[in-house]
């Protein structure tokens, strides 16, 4: 579970939120943010959302703030900001993907999903949903890996079945399924995930998948070809050892 990458789109469309009907002075502090922001300039930027705010509470420039605040890792006074976007636009599905992106950041996995399918409910915007989906899924799988630590295996299969159901191609997804599915004595699921995992992998290395895979082979008795398995399993340094182990106990043909 290690491999899981956090490609989370974090704020989409940061920058093209126009001032239309804000005030101009607020207007003009706003843009003057927008552009220190895209110089990466953060504490300027913060400072040019305060004197908007300070002429018109607009969830924009309470929006850009959050950004701003959460680039300098300032997660408690960002989340503050942009719970108030949300209660000044409800319908603001940028706001909700931002909420559920800083929940991500902070490991709170389940609030992180909330947001995130309220982004879903709300948007319009394919290539956000798009991307909320793979984050929805993402956040299902680190809570099955929270699950496989406490060796709540059925927890950890119905998460990543969840996160199966928003991202098909999750290979993380289906690496913690094989494991998983070898904890619980279903072996045939196990390769069926293990497989799976090769045919949709991107970030995960074939070390492990072919070691799960192996480990299900032995366990149904097909010795030859969990062999096959570890063999393929050993070439990733990080798994030669287990799967030298195992080759090494595996009955004679």
């Amino acid at each position: 579970m290690k491999y899981i990458k956090a490609h989370l789109l974090l704020f989409l469309f940061v920058t093209v939120i126009f001032a239309q009907d804000m005030n101009p002075d607020a207007a003009k502090f706003y843009n003057e943010g927008n552009q220190k922001l895209k110089e990466g300039n953060i504490a300027a930027a913060i400072l040019a959302y305060n004197k908007a705010l300070e002429i018109q509470k607009d969830y924009r420039i309470l929006y850009q703030k959050g950004i701003a605040l959460r680039k300098q890792n300032k997660l408690s006074e960002a989340y503050s900001d942009l719970k108030q976007v949300i209660e000044l636009k409800p319908d603001f599905d940028l706001a909700y993907n931002a909420l559920g992106t800083l929940e991500f950041t902070r490991g709170n996995y389940d609030e992180a999903i909330n947001h995130f399918s309220k982004t879903l409910e709300l948007t319009k915007n394919a290539q956000l949903k798009s991307q909320v989906e793979k984050n929805i899924s993402l956040s299902y799988t680190k809570l099955a890996d929270i699950n496989l630590k406490n060796f709540e295996y059925d927890k950890a299969i119905e998460n990543l079945n969840k996160a199966l159901k928003y991202q098909p191609k999750n290979d993380a997804a289906y690496l913690a399924l094989a494991r998983s599915y070898i904890e619980k004595g279903k072996y045939d699921d196990a390769i069926s995930a293990a497989d799976n995992a090769l045919k949709y992998r991107s970030s995960i290395p074939k070390g492990g998948i072919y070691y799960y895979k192996g480990l299900a082979l032995k366990f149904l008795g097909k010795f030859s070809e969990a062999k096959v398995a570890f063999e393929e399993g050993k070439k990733d340094p990080t798994y030669r050892q287990v799967c030298d182990y195992e080759l090494k106990n595996l009955p004679k043909q």
